[in-house]
Parts: C-alpha cells; sequence; structure tokens
C-alpha cells in the first residue's frame, strides 16, 4: 500500500469480464488485489456482473450470487488498500447500481448511481432504480451483518486530510454532477467507475469532459471503464482509464484489450489543498454549497516511502508537446506586450544590453519582431555592447554575429575607463573582488543604457529572466532595473527553448548556428574573470523546479528534497543544500522584486510585485519549512 509525502498510489483496472458469471469475475478481480501495490484499486461499473447482462439483472439468481462474491471477497481479501468495486444491488425489491466501498473485511460506504442513461444504445431504467429520490430518505443500510453508510458519500480519514468521493459513469455526464458537489463539501478525489461505450470520436469528447471536471473541481478524478471484453452485440467497449488532477492529465490508456489491463499512477494531495485555497471561486461556492452528504470514515496508513510511477518533469516549464505552437504562443505573447508600451510611449528607438548570453539573445529576438509591428526599421533596435575586462572573446563574438545577423544598430562601448574612475570616486582599490567590485561594472552599464534611451527617444528593455529573479541574481539598480522588463516571465529553462525556436523560425534567416552555440555557452555574468554563475547557484534546471513545486503545488522544503531526489537522482544531502539554498535566495531577496519593473506574465506562475507574488520586503527566512 503506497501512501507517502502525501503522493496517494492509486490502481485502475479494466479487467477480463465474464457476462453475468460473478464467480469467475470475483476471480479475476482477486487476481488482481493479490499482486496491487496502490493504495486504492477501482474497478469499473458493475465489473462484478458485467455492464451488459441486460434482462439477466431481472433474475434473483445472479443477485444471489453476487452477494456470495462479495460475502468471499469480504472474507478472503488480501489486500489492505481500499477497493472501488461496481455491483447490482438490492433495496427493498428494487435495484440500484452501486459503487462498493470496501477495505479488508469491512464495506465502508454504498454509492448509488443517480443518472441513468436511457436513450441510444442504453436502456438502465429498464433494469435499475435511480438513486436520486431514495439518498434522501436512506442513509444507510444493513448488509453482511453490517451498518453500512449509503448514499452521496464523502470518504474521509481521521485528520480529513485524504477525502474522495464516487460517481458513477453518467453522473459525470450530468449537468450538475454529483462529484461537483462533493469536490465543493471537501472531496480531494472523485473516481467514476464507468461502462462506457467506444463510438467513433467519443473518446476526446469523454477526455475533455474529465479534464474539466477535474479543472473545476481543482481535485484528482479517477476515471475507469470496461474492458474490450464487455463487449456485445452492438455495443464496444475499449477500457478507457483516465487519470486528471487541476486540469492536467497526468496519465491515460485505451487498449481495446480482451484481458485484464491496470495503470496505475500517483495523485498529488498536496497540491490539490493547495490550489483551492488560491481558487478564490471554489471557496465561495464551498461556503455556500448546501448539498448534503452522508460523511464515511476511512483509516489509511502512510508508508515509510513511495517509488513514484510517474516521472517528474526535470524541466516543468518547457513545452514537451506541439512545440512550435507553444513557441509561437510565447513569442506573441511577448511581443504583443512590448508593443503595447512601444506604442504607449511613442518610443522611435529599443535599448538593449547584448552581452552574448541567454537572456539578451531573447529580449533583442523580440525587440527586432516588435520594430517591424511598430513600423520601425530593424536599426530602430540598438543592440550595446559594454566589454570589460572580464568579458570573454566567445560572448563579445556572439554578441557582434547576433546584431549583425538581425540588422540591428550596433554600439561597443568600453566601460573599463568608466569602472576604473568609478573605483577612484568611492575609494575602492580596483583589485578586491568584493560586491561593489562586481555591481559597479553592472550598474555603470545600465546608467549607459538609460542616458542613451533619453538620448534616442527609447526605450531600456530588461533582458533578466524570472529565474535570475527568484534567486536574486541581478543587480539592484543594475541589471536589475530597465523601463521594460520583457523577460521577467520567463524562467531560465525556457529561454533556451525560446532561443532554440527563435534561431529555427523567428526569422526568415536561419540563426541555428549562432544560437546554438549561445545556448551551450555558460551562463555567466563576466564580472570576474571565470565566473560560473551555475558553480554559485547550482543547476538551473533544478532551480527553476524548486520554483515550479513552491509556487505552483505549495511544497514545503522537506516534499521537494525529497522530489529532486527522485527526479535528478541526487543524494538526501545534495538534494536539502540546493532547497536550502534557493530559499536563502528566494527571500532574502524579495526586495529585489518589490522594485522591479513591469513586466508581462507569460507562464502560469509570475513573480512581479504588482501580480502573482504579494511577500514583503523583510520576511524572515530560517531552518523551519516554508
Amino acid at each position: 500500500m503506497s501512501y507517502a509525502h502525501d503522493f496517494l498510489k492509486v490502481t485502475a483496472v479494466s479487467p477480463r469480464v465474464h457476462v453475468g458469471n460473478p464467480p469467475k469475475n470475483l476471480k479475476e478481480i482477486l487476481a488482481v488485489l493479490e499482486s496491487s501495490k496502490a493504495a486504492f484499486t477501482v474497478f469499473p461499473e458493475l465489473s462484478l456482473t458485467g455492464y451488459t447482462a441486460n434482462d439477466l439483472f431481472f433474475q434473483g439468481s445472479l443477485l444471489k450470487e453476487v452477494n456470495e462474491a462479495l460475502e468471499t471477497l469480504l472474507k478472503t481479501n488480501p489486500y489492505s488498500g481500499i477497493i472501488l468495486l461496481g455491483a447490482p444491488f438490492d433495496y427493498q425489491g428494487l435495484m440500484y447500481n452501486v459503487v462498493y466501498v470496501i477495505q479488508g473485511s469491512k464495506v465502508l460506504g454504498i454509492v448509488p448511481k443517480l443518472y441513468l442513461p436511457n436513450t441510444q444504445e442504453f436502456y438502465e431504467k429498464r433494469w435499475f432504480t435511480s438513486g436520486l429520490h431514495i439518498i434522501d430518505s436512506v442513509s444507510s443500510v444493513r448488509i453482511f451483518n453490517q451498518t453500512v453508510p449509503f448514499g452521496s458519500l464523502l470518504f474521509e480519514n481521521d485528520d480529513q486530510s485524504l477525502t474522495f468521493g464516487v460517481e458513477v459513469c453518467e453522473d459525470m455526464w450530468a449537468p450538475l454532477s454529483p462529484g461537483n458537489l462533493l469536490s465543493l463539501q471537501g472531496a480531494k478525489i472523485i473516481f467514476n467507475l464507468s461502462a462506457s461505450n467506444e463510438t467513433f470520436g467519443k473518446r476526446p469528447i469523454r477526455l475533455n469532459a474529465i479534464l474539466e471536471h477535474s479543472r473545476r473541481n481543482m481535485g484528482a478524478y479517477v476515471y475507469v471503464s470496461a474492458g474490450a471484453s464487455e463487449s456485445t452485440s452492438e455495443t464496444v467497449f475499449s477500457g478507457h482509464q483516465v487519470f486528471a488532477q487541476a486540469g492536467s492529465l497526468l496519465l491515460e490508456s485505451e487498449d481495446f484489450s480482451q484481458e485484464t489491463k491496470s495503470l496505475t499512477t500517483d495523485l498529488d494531495i498536496s497540491s490539490i489543498r493547495y490550489q483551492r485555497q488560491h481558487f478564490s471561486s471554489y471557496r465561495d461556492l464551498k461556503v455556500t454549497s448546501l448539498y448534503p452528504v452522508v460523511k464515511a470514515s476511512f483509516a489509511l496508513k502512510k508508508t515509510a516511502d513511495l517509488i513514484l510511477e510517474r516521472a517528474f518533469d526535470q524541466t516543468p516549464f518547457v513545452p514537451k508537446t506541439d512545440e512550435l505552437n507553444a513557441f509561437k504562443t510565447i513569442s506573441a505573447l511577448q511581443e504583443a506586450a512590448l508593443l503595447k508600451r512601444v506604442l504607449h510611449t511613442q518610443a522611435k528607438t529599443l535599448i538593449i544590453g547584448v552581452s552574448g548570453g541567454l537572456d539578451s539573445t531573447l529580449a533583442l529576438c523580440v525587440a527586432v519582431k516588435v520594430a517591424k509591428q511598430a513600423d520601425l526599421p530593424s536599426t530602430a533596435v540598438m543592440g550595446v555592447t559594454m566589454p570589460a575586462k572580464a568579458t570573454s572573446k566567445r560572448t563579445f563574438n556572439q554578441a557582434q554575429a547576433l546584431m549583425e545577423s538581425l540588422n540591428v544598430t550596433i554600439k561597443t562601448i568600453s566601460i573599463e575607463e568608466a569602472v576604473k574612475e568609478h573605483y577612484t570616486l568611492i575609494e575602492h582599490d580596483g583589485q578586491t573582488e568584493d560586491a561593489a567590485f562586481e555591481n559597479a561594472q553592472a550598474r555603470t552599464r545600465t546608467m549607459i543604457l538609460m542616458n542613451l534611451a533619453n538620448m534616442h527617444q527609447g526605450l531600456v528593455i530588461g533582458t533578466g529572466d524570472m529565474s535570475e529573479l527568484a534567486l536574486g541574481f541581478a543587480t539592484y539598480n543594475g541589471d536589475q532595473m530597465s523601463m521594460y522588463g520583457i523577460n521577467q516571465g520567463i524562467p531560465k529553462t525556457l529561454v533556451r527553448f525560446m532561443v532554440e525556436y527563435y534561431g529555427r523560425y523567428g526569422f526568415e534567416k536561419d540563426l541555428s548556428s549562432i544560437m546554438q552555440s549561445i545556448i551551450e555557452t555558460p551562463i555567466s555574468p563576466e564580472l570576474t574573470e571565470n565566473q560560473v554563475t551555475e558553480s554559485l547557484i547550482g543547476s538551473y534546471e533544478i532551480n527553476d523546479f524548486i520554483l515550479v513545486r513552491y509556487l505552483r503545488h505549495g511544497d514545503p522544503e522537506s516534499r521537494i528534497a525529497w522530489l529532486i531526489e527522485k527526479t535528478f537522482k541526487l543524494s538526501p544531502q545534495e538534494a536539502m543544500t540546493y532547497v536550502k539554498r534557493f530559499f536563502k535566495r528566494f527571500f532574502s531577496q524579495q526586495f529585489k522584486r518589490q522594485a522591479s519593473p513591469d513586466a508581462p506574465k507569460i507562464c502560469d506562475i509570475a513573480l512581479g510585485p504588482r501580480s502573482d507574488l504579494r511577500l514583503p520586503s523583510d520576511i524572515s527566512y530560517g531552518d523551519q519549512d516554508v
């Protein structure tokens, strides 16, 4: 059984079905349960009998076999987790299509299907009664010498940290589904046990419905449907299994297999809790929702550790599908934002400090595209290189080659003498490589850019990215400042992606060679000799991963460190070092973010003080989890 670090392992099973034969179906079910390592194992609607048993549901002998199979399961259950199993249930002479929720020898609850399809190929009202009315008057039933909660049930563990609800197939398609209402009562997971047949074009519609339910509920949605062995007469089943969370698809399978097929993944319960706290529409509805539910309790022990079923994306900001369209969308966002500022200020030039590195390359590409949209020549973009003692030939040559390729105005201004004069003014020896030694260079460059903008009726376009903003890796009132921070909504890993795609697809001229050279250049502010950023602050891939886990999912230090261990194959000590270093910088450098210039929000999370992140400048940071 796997439940650790607020990750919950769930297995969805589309078993081989023997229609009308509960004993054989139980054997298939027990075989799965004997090997299941998940905390929850979920089977489809009416999986104990087969959904297509049709008029066999009228036969008392079938119901007798169902009850005998359930009793056998309760007596011989080899599985310590929670089972969700579809079966018919007779109550006072009426047949209901229900889900049994079982743990060990106990039935935790019985949930009836509320909405019965009775059109086209579906004739459920011929055999079953809707649970819509009985749940108003019956909250428990007596079965197998147990008093069992019955109705629209909200299952809760002792501290209510893990909660779930159940709906059955058609319930999901209702204008207001039981799952929606149960989510408003606190259910973090909705399980849907289904027997939805397949027709051409139905799968994407069904998938969209599942994803949208998980988004509206801001929770997890687990869907499992009958497999191909259920197919008969005019209906074909595919074994569609879907895991979704907060509008994102975690895992999906549909293989039309005649044999038992299982799909397993891990649900992030902590992320659901965090996102609901931020989802104001959910909060508003939750406090006004009066939907009556019956509470059912369960216990689930947390395990010492968890072997994750799904590999976590090491670069979650970087598009993995439809990459070209993603590039076009992101570039359109940046370009539209900058164009608005250019038109509003009636700027005649765009001034950019071009270092030959990733960030200034992206800013320069955006500026050139915007100049064209603003009916300005490419030469209205002024690229300024400002070499100093630590500037490498490689980055200087890359900057020159890029600007020549984009046909912008090139201005080269050595800052060595200006910086020496400044050292003299402040009585610095010009040799000690302290913060003043480094920052004097960055501030000199910014002063030059600002004054050039004044001379040429221009805007200084900032080049710093979101990752640098998060870590405070920028000089206050140096490269931290500009007239518009075009890259501040783009993390470093996404900057690399954008630079690569601008090289391949952004311009009529192929710039992929120069862009690849820039991508392969070690990241450095070049304020001292042989300075390499990632040797000081660590890998940007890992820092961006931390940023996502903290701002998108609300993970504390210990959970992030554990995920870094699993995702990047680091030792616990290495992972915690990354986390401690990140958060120490993240909070201590908030004052820089408070004074950051306007910048467009591009990703779903941002650090702008006027948009996503509202923190005081003098926030404290200690060894406690954040």
